[in-house]
């Protein structure tokens, strides 16, 4: 979110102490700019010295240009997100096994159909559109910007055509290329690979980088040209005659090439290369793949200069793009299908749990992120075209199968306004029910911590708020199945061509502006970007989400910036317990949390004994049960969750507010009143799941049930010495709460009574 340094660890200045500038590590300054201690921790009735740290990564999601057309790849973000969302295999299930094979297979199909898609629909606006159909010798179209002896001139209108095709090409590969580079040492460097989707011990220690995406980025830029060198010659389905029928072969060959070979990678980890894979990855070595581009590009070039004069309107297009997209429907609609019975027999890991603990939609969801991604990726392309040709001004003829996909958005329009007037009318029920002042058995835990007037402000922001944790990937399916349902919709009008009503004539001219004004406003949130920071800080809350995970599925992604923050954080750990008496806190804020858990679990797995004592762990206004456990099952399982309890026993601290839709509790779950005392089951200190203690009040007026410190919002009064932050917070100013500096002193394993070494505290920056 472009956390300023400052706020990020809670002073009026901060200094660089570390870190190479994209990684950086600050500490709170003086006037002087030199870097100053931390506020004393009161705990074992003393004083103790501690050094506050904050780790800044807002460098590598936003920012620049660059970054901001990362969200042009949003589809394909989504799309390697989903990889990470498959269910866990158990082990030494064969057909769990072979199924999720399959499903890794379809995935990565799916996801270079989808840049396949993206190149064709740019060659749409660029080629046809653009230089065969405007620039046409005769066209009334910029006649009086291009003169016809241009137009007649040889290689201009294929030039005009290719040359955007190529540099976006050019660009995809310059994106797949970027890594972040990180100064940990050996001892807490990333993992090598390992099986994909198998169950883990501690969280996100399955997080490695891909060896394969060289490989896969190879063969998705080597499909990319050869679609591009198809389109001048006819298309895949039509074989030209004389010496253009040995071009389209050769193209055709090529593309061949790049799909078996996607298909053939039998694992996209590289953790058990046999069988084809083993054979496939000495076959496509780094010289090899050079070749094969090179081909790719004299294939396009040769293609573009045979074509000269360009045709009036090219016959490829049409073909390629239907022939695309209905490939990649029936791929969606064969991965849901298989990741059904996938998901059936990944329930034995979750077989008995509480519904709040179950994966979202039974361990299926990654079903409809990649429908989602195959829906945006099309609507983006068409609606790149729908607004080209209407800033032409020329009546240019587009693919037939862009008119269902304008009908299609805009029914899904239409029904969104229609549920967001539904939504309007709801919320504003429950406002004026939850103005009433009647509270429910429900709001227990908020008479709990509030008293007075605070009751009913608490109760509001309460409901408000679990509403949208409970119901958030209920939001997403919903969405979903609308639009896979309209897709559905469109693709049968499109085979069966029946004469559509009048009435659908509205909803066709509101698909065309709906998608004008998602790709004209996806490309001025791109442009605003690049040049005001405060608008790239709004593109980097969408990276921050989708780009935490490494290349697989898709490697034309922004890199994953986890790779280099979880070691360089494990590092600087490791440097601060050099010295001795020295204990470290790691503390994440929002999305933050979940860096800090896969770090920790990292140092858990490096560290000796009497090092792993001397480390902690507080989580704030946290998504790692409610969301991150639920939708990436197998890189964040709940039993995981409980190891890295056992390990840290009560150096884990929770906070969390009930008011907090983004954040929630983390160890414990099933909460209850009984009479005057607050219950529940979560993580015991030694890993176990059970019912826990009656939560104790602590000074704060915060009830800390477990390792999850309640904190009351609003806070009932100012605390001596602390920041005052009046009415309610939800997800913000988790600082300011008094409870803070007591989790921090339990994380580091004193008493908040009475510690007698120093400690050093990291701080995360928050992300929603």
């Amino acid at each position: 979110m472009g956390t300023a340094p400052e706020t990020l660890v809670s002073s009026v200045a901060a200094v660089d102490v570390a870190g190479d500038g994209i990684g950086r590590i600050v500490q709170p300054a003086d006037r002087l700019l030199r870097p100053a201690p931390g506020p004393m921790l009161r705990a074992e009735g003393q004083s103790i010295p501690r050094v506050v740290e904050g780790y800044i990564w807002g460098g590598m999601t936003s920012g620049g240009a660059a970054k901001a057309a990362w969200a042009l790849l949003f589809p394909f973000s989504l799309a390697n997100v989903a990889h990470w969302m498959l269910p866990p295999i158990p082990s030494g299930h064969r057909l769990a096994t072979r199924l999720g094979l399959a499903n890794r297979s379809l995935l990565r199909l799916a996801a270079v159909l989808l840049t396949m898609l993206l190149v064709t629909q740019a060659a749409v606006v660029s080629l046809d559109l653009l230089a065969a159909q405007c620039l046409a010798p005769g066209s009334a179209c910029l006649a009086r910007t291009v003169p016809d002896w241009l137009r007649e001139a040889y290689l201009v209108r294929p030039l005009i055509g290719l040359v955007p095709v190529l540099l976006l090409i050019y660009v995809l590969f310059r994106i797949s290329c970027v890594a972040w580079e990180t100064e940990a040492d050996h001892a807490v460097a990333n993992p090598p690979p390992t099986p994909p989707n198998a169950r883990v011990l501690l969280p996100g220690t399955n997080l490695v980088a891909d060896p394969d995406t060289p490989t896969l980025r190879a063969l998705h830029l080597l499909a990319a040209l050869s679609t591009v060198a198809l389109l001048p010659l006819g298309g895949p389905f039509h074989v030209p005659r004389g010496g253009l029928a040995v071009l389209w072969a050769g193209a055709l060959a090529l593309l061949v090439v790049a799909l078996l070979g996607v298909l053939l990678l039998d694992d996209p980890r590289g953790a058990h290369p046999v069988r084809a894979g083993r054979w496939l990855r000495a076959a496509l070595g780094p010289v090899t793949r050079r070749v094969l581009l090179g081909l790719g590009y004299v294939l396009v070039a040769l293609s573009a200069a045979a074509q000269d004069p360009l045709p009036d309107k090219l016959t490829g297009t049409d073909s390629t793009v239907e022939a695309l997209a209905a490939v990649l429907i029936v791929l969606v609609v064969l991965f849901g299908l298989l990741l059904v019975p996938a998901a059936l027999i990944a329930r034995q890991e979750w077989r008995g749990r509480p519904r709040a603990l179950r994966p979202w939609a039974g361990g299926w969801m990654a079903a409809p992120t990649v429908a989602v991604a195959a829906l945006l990726g099309g609507g983006f392309g068409v609606g790149l075209a729908v607004a080209v040709r209407k800033l032409l001004g020329a009546p240019d003829k587009l693919p037939e199968g862009y008119e269902p996909v304008t009908l299609l958005w805009g029914a899904a329009a239409v029904l969104g306004v229609v549920a967001a007037v539904g939504a309007g009318l709801f919320a504003a029920y429950t406002v004026l029910r939850l103005r009433s002042g009647r509270l429910t058995d429900a709001d227990a835990m908020v008479r709990l911590l509030h008293t007075g007037g605070a009751v009913p402000v608490a109760a509001r922001a309460w409901r408000s708020a679990g509403w949208r944790r409970a119901h958030l990937h209920h939001i997403l399916l919903t969405g979903a199945a609308v639009l896979s349902a309209g897709a559905a919709v469109a693709l049968g009008l499109r085979l069966t061509r029946p004469v559509l009503p009048v009435w659908t004539g509205p909803l066709s001219a509101i698909g065309v502006l709906s998608l004008g004004v998602l790709a004209g406003a996806l490309l001025r949130a791109v442009y605003n970007a690049a040049r005001a920071p405060r608008a790239g800080r709004q593109l980097g809350v969408i990276t921050d989400l989708a780009c935490f995970w490494p290349r697989e599925a898709h490697p034309i992604v922004p890199p994953c910036y986890a790779m280099k923050v979880a070691p360089e954080l494990a590092a600087r750990t490791v440097e601060h317990l050099r010295e001795p008496g020295t204990r470290v806190v790691l503390t994440g804020d929002s999305h933050g949390s979940l860096l800090v858990a896969v770090a920790a679990a990292r140092l858990l797995n490096s560290l000796d004994e009497p090092d792993r004592r001397r480390i902690g762990l507080v989580t704030v206004g946290s998504q790692l049960r409610w969301a991150y456990c639920r939708a990436f099952p197998a890189v964040l399982p709940l039993p995981a969750m409980g190891a890295l309890a056992g390990e840290l026993g009560t150096r884990w601290r929770s906070l969390c507010r009930g008011t907090d839709p983004l954040g929630g509790a983390v160890t414990t779950w099933d909460q209850q009143v009984y009479d005057t005392e607050l219950l529940g089951v979560g993580f015991r200190a030694d890993g176990t799941v059970g019912p826990l203690s009656p939560a104790t009040r602590a000074p704060s007026g915060a009830l800390v049930l477990g390792l999850d410190h309640w904190l009351p919002d609003p806070a009932a009064a100012p605390a001596q010495g602390r920041r005052w932050a009046p009415g309610v917070q939800r997800h913000a100013n988790y600082t300011a709460d008094p409870e803070w500096d007591r989790a921090v002193a339990m994380a580091a394993g004193l008493d908040p009574a009475e510690p007698t070494l120093g400690q050093l505290d990291l701080l995360f920056p928050s992300a929603p």
